[in-house]
């Protein structure tokens, strides 16, 4: 059993690298699967396990999962052959994730009754096999050595990976691969190299925003739209900081967005730069002369009304002076304020 507890805390490890990876997956009905199981497919009847009465289901759900119903959308052919895809894998991942609630022998004589009173051979006895080696894969992922590499070092992840994809050719063909593991491999594959340009020293930040987009462009196109505003936003703010903690010139930042994001999102980038800057300064004078109030003397109430003065000629919108509390508050704590970089 104390093989099964070390995949889960490999996996806590695994899901830091990866889990926005899997979020960000498109859904299945993109998935893209081999030209084989695309040709079988085609010809194959219904895909849906027949649906279980209200007792099945809460037999054979966790107690958490009662109000859900079994995640098992299972693809056979015309010739009743299991299609390995994503959706495999879900279902699999459906019962495992009972673990801790049940325990494993009970998760497997569960999935097994699941097969039995939905499937039929050829394609009950290919599931089953299919099953008890990715159950195994699993049980093995918490032996795996992880590297002595720093966190922060790619090479680090590049291990991890590179274990994963040894141990699968061990228990699984080409074909089980790709349909089981193929969407999260392009994604994890995907990061490691945007994470190796990062790491690269001997590259500037508009080098980098170059060969950045070079391979977001290389992603497949329906995956663009669910990847593309998260990762810019995280290389476009690493990549500023970058250059502003060397304190480069306001050049090399617009050149870089304009790598990354091209003219138009610049254009606004630059527009928001501007209003942070004017609101930067106003702020800063307005409390440059508030602390001038605060040291006078003044009594208390004499103070707090050329403070309200002060603040209705900085700010003459509500909404600004709301915004403004907060900038006060940390200020008066000592404080790092908000865009005072």
């Amino acid at each position: 059993m104390q093989k099964y507890k070390l995949w889960i805390i490999l996996a806590l490890i695994v899901v830091a690298f990866m889990v926005l990876l899997v979020w960000l997956a498109p859904s299945q009905s993109t998935a893209q699967t081999t030209t084989a199981a695309k040709t079988v497919q085609s010809q194959a009847p219904s895909t849906s396990a027949q649906p279980l009465t209200q007792t099945q289901e809460q037999t054979l759900n966790s107690q958490s999962q009662q109000d859900t119903q079994i995640n098992c959308q299972l693809q056979l052919d015309a010739s009743n052959h299991l299609i390995v895809n994503e959706q495999t894998r879900n279902c699999f991942e459906y019962f495992i994730s009972q673990y801790g609630e049940k325990e494993l022998p009970q998760i497997d004589r569960d999935f097994k009754a699941y097969l039995q009173q939905n499937y039929t051979a050829p394609a009950l006895a290919q599931i089953s096999d299919l099953w008890q080696r990715y159950v195994d894969y699993r049980g093995k992922m918490g032996t795996l050595n992880s590297s002595n590499l720093s966190e922060d070092d790619p090479k680090y992840y590049e291990s991890i990976f590179s274990n994963m994809q040894n141990l699968r050719k061990q228990l699984f063909s080409n074909y089980e691969i790709e349909g089981l593991f193929g969407i999260e491999d392009t994604y994890n594959e995907y990061t490691l190299k945007r994470m190796a340009v990062m790491a690269d020293k001997g590259l500037t930040e508009v080098e980098k925003a170059q060969k950045l987009k070079a391979l977001f462009e290389q992603l497949p196109s329906d995956w663009k739209e669910n990847v593309e505003q998260l990762n810019k936003l995280e290389d476009l703010r690493k990549l500023t900081a970058a250059i502003k903690a060397r304190e480069g010139s306001s050049a090399e930042i617009q050149q870089m967005r304009m790598n990354l994001v091209g003219p138009e999102v610049t254009q606004r980038l630059e527009n928001l730069d501007k209003q942070r800057s004017e609101w930067k300064d106003k702020v800063g004078n307005y409390l440059s002369a508030r602390d001038s109030i605060v040291k006078s003397g003044m009594s208390e109430d004499a103070k707090q009304k050329a403070i309200q003065q002060l603040r209705d000629q900085y700010f003459e919108k509500k909404q600004e002076q709301l915004r403004l509390s907060t900038f006060e508050s940390v200020h008066d704590r000592g404080g790092k304020l908000p865009f005072f970089e």
